[in-house]
């Protein structure tokens, strides 16, 4: 008998899967199984999802002028911290930012729950940043939202913080470069959808204006047109620059073709890379990137946690990232985590965490967003900047990294 072919949003992290009916299977993240409580299964069959659609609010490009040049308009953070341009737009950014997948989440990363206390961590995380000169957070619309089992959304919580800081600090320019991201879900099809939902990321953030838009994975169906979307909503004026996340090299190639015949650069290509995660350098991506001027943006930089020197054999993470580093991985790490260690010591006290993050940055073109959910890991991410790793310290990194068998990264990455 024929398997049917099945669509699965993951209320935990919102990615697409496609699975089929005699299949045992997981989401994108790994962090629910098929047939689980935290997927919800629908047949691709167009009708069917056509029956879920959004509404559209009908708005189409008016014919504004092209983005200005490289340098004309150009803005940058008020920080004493090196800033790196944004692709070839006109936004400029810190070399590292900060994460807000964990800000209002209530299962993946908090799985007591989402409440006051954790809000709270949040607040401080976004203003350590701002104090140590980081003022640079990619959030995005599905992150945190009630609807897919969150407890706030990120983008409504990282919209308060900026309010409530710019209510303290009248007197400080306080220029917070926010990064957002659109999920192609399956009942979403055409560039009016990525305009529409921009618009909604707007109210929620509380701005006019933001300084990137992403597309937050291929969809399963309709990219040309979110493509189109990106380019509407530059020349509507809603965002500064615009980019993709998780495209392989021939989506990352097509994405920038088409956004070229617009008068559009692609700013940047969010992808899972770290020390021991580094498909886009076996992949094509990293050079395409490099290729085109396009900026990579590193999620996951510390392997969800594991590059910190926190976790163990016998003692991995909990919840759905122990089904991912496994006993296996975490024996296998050990060497690795134990010289990250040694070298933080050698560099006046670095820990694990900025010595894996020294060494991304150290590959150039290359800007990690390690997710804050305290003022305490904020301010570490901080000390990741300022210092470099010699570059016979990154390759030996680089060798003890490659000898551990790397975790299966997000399937769109193969789409």
């Amino acid at each position: 008998m024929a398997t049917a072919a099945l669509g699965a949003v993951c209320l935990s992290c919102a990615c697409v899967s496609t699975i089929t009916t005699n299949t045992s299977s997981t989401c994108a993240s790994r962090s629910s199984s098929f047939g689980g409580s935290r997927l919800v299964v629908f047949p691709v069959r167009n009708e069917k999802v056509r029956r879920l659609g959004v509404k559209l609010d009908g708005v189409r490009a008016q014919g504004v002028e092209s983005p200005a040049s490289e340098t004309e308009g150009a803005t940058r953070p008020a920080t004493d911290l090196e800033t790196v341009q944004l692709g070839r737009s006109n936004v400029y950014v810190p070399r590292l930012g900060v994460g807000a997948w964990s800000w209002g989440d209530a299962y993946f990363w908090h799985e007591g729950g989402w409440d006051d206390r954790k809000a709270k961590e949040a607040k401080g995380a976004f203003e350590t940043a701002m104090d140590a000169g980081i003022p640079f957070f990619d959030t995005a619309e599905v992150y945190g939202k009630k609807v897919f089992g969150g407890g706030d959304d990120s983008e409504t919580l990282l919209g308060r913080f900026i309010k409530e800081r710019q209510r303290a600090k009248p007197q400080e320019n306080t220029n917070v470069i926010i990064a957002t991201k659109f999920a192609p879900l399956p009942w979403r099809f055409s560039r009016e959808n990525v305009v529409s939902s921009l618009r909604d990321s707007l109210e929620r953030l509380g701005v006019s204006q933001i300084d990137l838009y992403q597309l937050h994975w291929p969809g399963l169906w309709g990219n040309e047109g979110f493509i189109d979307g990106l380019a509407d909503a530059v020349e509507l004026g809603l965002v500064k620059a615009v980019g993709v996340s998780n495209y392989k090299e021939s989506r990352l190639r097509a994405a920038y073709s088409q956004l070229k015949k617009r008068g559009v650069l692609l700013a940047s290509n969010q992808v899972h890379y770290s020390l021991v995660y580094r498909n886009p350098e076996q992949n094509g991506v990293k050079r395409a990137c490099e290729d085109l001027g396009v900026s990579i943006i590193a999620y996951s930089p510390l392997a969800q946690g594991v590059l910190t020197g926190k976790y163990s054999a016998s003692n991995r993470p909990s919840g759905a990232r122990g089904n991912t580093y496994d006993e296996r991985f975490m024996t296998e790490i050990e060497p690795l985590l134990k010289r990250t260690k040694e070298l933080g010591q050698q560099y006046g006290g670095k820990t694990q965490t900025q010595v894996s993050l020294n060494w991304l940055l150290a590959q150039g073109n290359v800007i990690p967003i390690p997710g804050a959910k305290s003022a305490a890991q904020a301010k570490e991410f901080a000390g990741a900047l300022g210092w470099s790793l010699s570059g016979s310290e990154v390759e030996e990194l680089r060798d003890l990294a490659g000898r551990v068998k790397p975790v299966t990264g997000f399937p769109a990455e193969w789409i």
